[in-house]
Formats: structure tokens, C-alpha cells, sequence
């Protein structure tokens, strides 16, 4: 078959398959356009979740007469003041997007200019162009979008339901918001609830279109980020790690005030939380990078939804510092949430809902990790706690006032065990519940890592190997890291061509069911790849073993073993939640206890 030239109406249709995947994609040009025209006020309107009706209206500078041709061209745009791509200070400048959408729909583009008597409209219709005519609006654009891709009947089989589209939309709309408090959004229409966000202005501007978008809730339950390395800055909010999520949808990342899925973005905000939160579970964030437009292309998508770096590792690693040096200072702290949940569980049915502003959850500053010793791992708070080597006898409240000094602790006196694994300790006024398990497995993992850290950490023989039986693939791959399990304390060797066998484990965990550490590292061993990171390895083993090695639920523990866990939970970072993002403690205020008995 000779080649030859295809119609220019051809080449919009194919165009607008790379930039209008759905209605989404078509709000988001719109909406997008509207913000480069300094716009304060945007409202979206949609029907049919946006494939029968997509409105989008702002008071932006407004087009003139002449311009509005060229807006529905091909490769013509107001958004590039020179030839470079590689300094684009816009969200938009490919030129691509009236042209493509008007290629697949029928659109009608109303616009005014200040300068203008009067406004002029354009209507274009599967690619086809009608002559600009007079018509009366304010000085702004409106363009509206009917029957999308009625012009490509195939491209509408492949779009979801009404519901599913119009919450697309809807997310597209929160995330421009979100990048953009300054300005007004409103979205309404027949197939949605309304959605109208106020304009907020001055200092704590994001923090309240924050509240506004994600919910109040997130706002409560997450931490400041503000960071900068190179001239790379980096801005907003990270949830805790009991507030998450099972998937990612409620992560907005930003570099320039454009909304990203970006890999490398998402990679690094799973290597910041690995610590803290089990690899189903997404922390919530919205975060705002900063950096100059030369230092990233945002020419490699055709939707722009993914940029390159000049530099990610720098990126990566301004991410992974802010949001580990944040959990650092807040890592004592237990969402708010989680003892407000306690609280609505425990309220009688007739009570008054607790006011949250009365309640103050535990905030002390988590320390810093303790410099390794000689054994491997930092001086308890109390060295009988690590001196227990059997199980004790029913532990109950005592009968004694409980130690002052142990009151003025962020974590009060213990007072009792209930159910062989929650621990009941008194304030000065309240009470709080702990998770012994989870509480210990966070001890335990950061021992690991400062003993890792150091280099020093102690190994036991085992008198007798533990034989491990496994598939070949996982033999191999453990036989390749047995270097960097022996740096965790885990000394693994092949043992015939279907098993492997464990020689030494890490003295601090004692005894430990080695059999099933090891298949559970195998499989963590078969998702890493040649990019992921030697400390990221080792972490994520030292979290596995330390599962393993904490006080299990069932086990009693006597008053001053409870005790001495308190005190380490205070002296350990990170201790408001376990190795998984499930908190370790809740804290009951007397004010909240006495409600829900009607005191109050």
C-alpha cells in the first residue's frame, strides 16, 4: 500500500484519542485553560457524567474575536512566549486540547475580552468550523462540549458508567482545587451532588481547601511537610499512618501546582511510609513540590500527567527525608481519630456527642533513635523488662496508689492486663489502652535498625539448625542475600537444592519461629528488584523479624514488665503505631470518660 498525506480531520481524531481518554480528561483542559487565563472563579457543569453535557465557565482574561479560531487549531497556543519546552511556566502549552476535543464533539466556545465591546461565539462540530458570531457574556470564556465522541462511536463502548465517570470528573475538579485554594470551584450538575469550594486566601490557605476537599479529618490526622534541598522545595500535609486507606486515590501530588500520578513520586511515598504502614495499606497526603521549570520536562504525556526529572534522585530523596524526619517528631503520636472512634464506640446511644476540640491526644516529641551498644541495640528504660524470659502470673490492678512518678508520664502508671494482651495505665487525667504486641514490635524493630545502623548487632547459635524446606527460586534468592540477612543477625545457607538452613538468628529476639521467618522473607525477597535500595532491603527485614520477636498477645506480663514497656514505648521513635500503621496505644481523657457516664 503507497503512503499517503491523512485528512487533517483524521489526524484531530487520532490526536484526541492521546488527550481526551474521558470526560475527565476533557474538564481537566478545560479547567486548566481557565487557570492560565487568571481566572478566580471557575464553575463546571456536566450531564450524563459528562459524555452528554461538560460546561465549563470562568472570568478569566477572555479571548478576542481573532484568537478564537486559532484556539480550536491544531499546535497553536497563547502559553509558550518563546520556541523552549523546557521552561513551560503553564499548565497548559501543546496546543492540542480545543482542537482535539472539538475533533470528537460538538462544542460551542462563547468568549469576551476586556478590551471587547461585546463577547463572540464559535461553534465547531466534529472537526467542522462554523464563522464567529456576536453574543453577550461577561468578560470570561464558556465552553461547552455535547455528545462527546459522538464523531468515534468505538471510543464510547470503552467509557464506564454515569457513576463512574462523574466521580472521575469530580476527582479531577479536587485535585485542581487542591493545587489552587486561591480560586473558586464549583461543580454541579443532574448526575452529581453539588461541590462548591470558596476561595481561601492568605496563610493556611491549603490547609483549609484541604479540610474543604479531603475532610476535616485529614487535616486533624496529618502532619506539616516543609523541606528544601537544591533549590527543590517541598510543601503540605502528610496523614499519619493510622489515617490510611486501601488504595491510593486519596494521594494528590503536585509539582508546580500540576496534579501528577507520577511512579516516581508514588515509589518514594512507599519507601517514606514502609516503616510504618503494611504494604495494602496507602498513606493520604497532599503534597506540593517546587522547583524550576528547567529542572523537569513536562513534554512526555500526552495528558501531563507524569513529568521526568533532571535530577530524581534528588526528588526521591527530599520526599523520603521530609516524611520520615516528620514521622520522627509525630511518631509518638496516635491519630486522633482512633481515640475519638473509641470514644463514639463506647457513647451510650441518648449521650451528647463529644466536642473533638476536648479532647488532646497523645503529642509528646518522639526521641531520636538511641545510639546503638555493643549488644545491638540501645539501654532499655528499664532493663528488667528485657530481662523477662518466661511468662508471668495473671497481672491485676493493684491494690497500692500507683507510683506518682509514673503519672507524670505521657503514658501514666500501668494498672492492669486485660485479655493477656491490652494494657490498662492511669494519668493524671485519663486513661490509656495499649496493644502490647504492637506496642513491643516497635521496640523491637528499632533496636534492629540502630543495631543494623551500627554494624553491631549480636547473634545467638542455634544449637541445632533450623531446616527450612522451600521452592528452588526462593533457595536461590536467599542464597544471594545471605550477605545482607547476615547484616540483619539472620545466617542462612543452602541445604541440599530445595532448603535452606538458619544457623543464627538476633540475640535480642530470643526465641522465634524460624521457619516461618524465613518463608515470610522469601516472599518479601521475590518482589524486590535490582533498583530497590540496600537500606530499604534491610529495613523491611529488620520489620519482618521484628514481628517475629515482640511479646505476643497472651502473654502476661507482671506490673513492672507493663510498666517498663511504657517507658520504652515513650523513649522509642515512631511509637504511636506499629510496623503495619495500626496504633499502639488509645488515650481516653477523664473529660470523655465521665461523658460517657453523663457527668458531663
Amino acid at each position: 500500500m503507497p503512503i499517503r498525506r491523512l485528512p487533517d480531520h483524521v489526524i484531530n481524531r487520532i490526536a484526541a484519542g492521546e488527550v481526551v481518554e474521558r470526560p475527565a480528561s476533557v474538564v481537566k483542559e478545560l479547567v486548566e485553560n481557565a487557570l492560565d487565563a487568571g481566572a478566580a472563579s471557575i464553575d463546571i457543569v456536566t450531564a450524563g457524567g459528562g459524555k452528554s453535557l461538560i460546561r465549563v465557565a470562568d472570568d478569566g482574561t477572555g479571548m478576542r474575536r481573532d484568537e478564537l479560531e486559532l484556539a480550536v487549531s491544531r499546535h497553536c497556543t497563547s502559553k509558550l512566549p518563546g520556541e523552549a519546552l523546557d521552561d513551560v511556566a503553564t499548565l497548559g502549552f501543546r496546543g492540542e486540547a480545543l482542537a482535539s476535543i472539538g475533533a470528537v464533539a460538538r462544542v460551542t466556545i462563547q468568549s469576551r475580552h476586556a478590551e471587547e465591546e461585546h463577547a463572540w461565539s464559535l461553534e465547531v462540530d466534529a472537526g467542522r468550523l462554523g464563522p464567529p458570531a456576536p453574543a453577550s457574556r461577561a468578560t470570561g470564556t464558556q465552553v461547552e462540549v455535547r455528545d462527546l465522541f459522538f464523531a468515534t462511536p468505538a471510543r464510547l463502548k470503552f467509557l464506564r458508567s454515569d457513576r463512574a465517570e462523574a466521580n472521575a470528573v469530580a476527582d479531577t475538579v479536587r485535585r485542581l482545587a487542591l493545587a489552587h485554594p486561591d480560586v473558586r470551584f464549583a461543580l454541579a450538575g443532574s448526575d452529581r451532588m453539588p461541590l462548591d469550594y470558596p476561595p481561601q486566601q492568605g496563610e493556611g490557605a491549603r490547609r483549609r481547601r484541604a479540610a474543604d476537599v479531603i475532610g476535616a479529618a485529614f487535616v486533624e490526622n496529618s502532619m506539616p511537610i516543609a523541606a528544601e534541598r537544591e533549590g527543590v522545595t517541598l510543601t503540605g500535609l502528610a496523614g499519619l499512618p493510622t489515617f490510611n486507606r486501601a488504595n491510593s486515590l486519596q494521594q494528590f501530588l503536585f509539582v508546580n501546582r500540576r496534579p501528577l500520578r507520577d511512579p516516581l513520586l508514588s515509589g518514594a511515598l512507599r519507601a517514606a511510609y514502609a516503616d510504618v504502614l503494611a504494604r495494602d495499606r496507602f498513606p493520604v497526603v497532599t503534597l506540593f513540590l517546587g522547583l524550576e521549570p528547567t529542572e523537569f520536562d513536562v513534554n512526555v504525556h500526552p495528558a501531563k500527567l507524569e513529568v521526568r526529572f533532571r535530577d530524581p534522585g534528588l526528588v526521591r530523596g527530599l520526599i523520603i527525608g521530609a516524611i520520615r524526619d516528620a514521622l520522627a517528631e509525630h511518631g509518638a503520636r496516635a491519630a486522633p481519630s482512633v481515640g475519638m472512634a473509641a470514644r463514639d464506640a463506647l457513647r451510650p446511644a441518648a449521650a451528647p456527642s463529644p466536642r473533638r476540640s476536648d479532647a488532646t491526644w497523645g503529642s509528646w516529641a518522639a526521641p531520636s533513635p538511641a545510639p546503638a551498644s555493643p549488644q545491638g541495640f540501645g539501654e532499655p528504660a528499664q532493663a528488667g523488662f528485657d530481662t523477662i524470659d518466661r511468662p508471668s502470673a495473671d497481672a491485676r490492678a493493684t491494690l497500692a496508689e500507683p507510683d506518682q512518678a509514673a503519672l507524670d508520664q505521657p503514658l501514666g502508671a500501668a494498672r492492669a492486663q486485660l485479655h493477656a494482651n491490652y494494657i490498662v495505665a492511669q494519668t493524671h487525667d485519663g486513661l490509656v489502652i495499649v496493644d502490647q504486641h504492637a506496642a513491643h514490635e516497635r521496640i523491637v524493630y528499632e533496636r534492629l535498625k540502630a543495631g543494623l545502623h551500627g554494624k553491631a548487632l549480636a547473634r545467638q547459635i542455634l544449637l541445632i539448625p533450623e531446616v527450612v524446606e522451600l521452592p528452588r527460586d526462593d533457595v536461590d534468592r536467599l542464597a544471594a542475600r545471605a550477605d545482607e540477612l547476615k547484616d540483619v543477625g539472620l545466617v542462612v545457607e543452602p541445604f541440599g537444592p530445595g532448603a535452606v538452613a538458619v544457623t543464627e538468628t538476633p540475640a535480642m529476639l530470643g526465641e522465634l519461629d524460624a521457619k516461618a521467618l524465613i518463608r515470610d522473607i522469601a516472599d518479601d525477597l521475590a518482589e524486590w528488584d535490582a533498583s530497590t535500595r540496600l537500606a530499604e532491603r534491610l529495613d523491611h527485614v529488620a520489620a519482618t523479624m521484628a514481628c517475629y520477636g515482640s511479646v505476643r498477645a497472651g502473654r502476661r506480663l507482671r506490673p513492672e514488665e507493663m510498666d517498663a514497656l511504657l517507658r520504652e514505648m515513650e523513649a522509642t521513635p515512631q511509637s504511636g503505631q506499629c510496623n503495619h500503621g495500626r496504633p499502639t496505644y488509645v488515650e481516653l481523657k477523664l473529660a470523655d470518660v465521665e461523658r460517657l457516664f453523663g457527668r458531663r
